[in-house]
């Protein structure tokens, strides 16, 4: 009797805790708030701009292309949310866009629009347009509530209470579960470890933002064809977090008329 109603009483918490998602409309594991993980995502974003070498827009070309794309993205985001009413969703973002000095291919948003770009990225993207289909895509994962998502699934696994104030009460447990969704070190290549799901969701939604800003969402295409010609050794597709990567060419390739028509262009390299 108690085994049940333990069940009875997790299934409710897990009922209670899903949300709907304003934009993509998908059910959402939600045990803790996005105003706490912005707050978590602050110290974390501060600390690692101190350990790492940022790169001046003032004296960067590239580093002041990174900012210019990535305001741009923003920029065309939140106009398409306040046209939909959604405003409050992205409460609390306060955009930064950072270059910094580091050979791997990578970039990464955390929670409040905390965006990181690496310099080895740059000789992958090549251009202005592939440069705004990873930062959009990044940025998904974080409007879309992606890490959220998965930090609330890991805590549900891990048993770790829900309460609000879970991080900032120094959980080192729930701490943990923070570092390794959105700690740099966890990263994989060009993105955040999320689900396969997840991936796709920002690879759709990723080119309409990237379309809204102006920049062409065709460039997607070449851009994954330049990053799996890197090779490397790759898990099996079941046991990989990501598509293989002709998944997600032919997955981007069904979602392109979606985002052509949300595409005007403006002056990019």
């Amino acid at each position: 009797m108690k085994n049940i109603l333990y069940l009875f009483v997790g299934t409710a918490l897990f009922i209670s805790a899903c949300t709907t998602n304003a934009v993509t409309g998908r059910k959402q594991l939600s045990l803790i708030s996005e105003s706490v993980l912005q707050q978590q995502a602050v110290t974390q974003y501060r600390s690692f701009l101190q350990q790492n070498a940022v790169i001046s827009d003032a004296t960067s070309r590239d580093a002041e292309m990174v900012r210019r794309v990535g305001s741009r993205i923003a920029s065309a985001i939140t106009k398409y949310y306040n046209s939909k009413g959604l405003r409050n969703e992205l409460a609390g973002y306060n955009w930064e866009f950072k270059l910094v000095n580091n050979k791997e291919v990578n970039a990464w948003c955390m929670p409040g629009g905390k965006v990181v770009v690496y310099t080895g990225l740059l000789p992958v993207t090549q251009n202005e347009a592939a440069l705004a289909i990873v930062l959009a895509h990044e940025i998904t994962h974080a409007v879309a509530n992606h890490g959220q998502e998965r930090i609330s699934q890991a805590m549900l696994a891990q048993g770790i209470g829900v309460a609000g104030n879970v991080f900032s009460a120094g959980n080192p447990q729930a701490n943990s579960i923070f570092n390794n969704v959105y700690g740099p070190a966890a990263s994989v290549g060009v993105l955040l470890p999320n689900s396969r799901n997840q991936e796709l969701e920002a690879d759709r939604y990723g080119l309409i933002f990237a379309a809204m800003a102006g920049y062409n969402p065709r460039e997607a295409i070449p851009f994954w064809r330049r990053m799996a010609s890197k090779g490397g050794a790759k898990p099996p597709p079941f046991l990989s977090t990501h598509p293989t990567d002709e998944q997600r060419i032919r997955k981007l390739n069904s979602y392109m008329n979606e985002a052509l028509s949300y595409y005007k262009p403006v002056n990019s390299r």
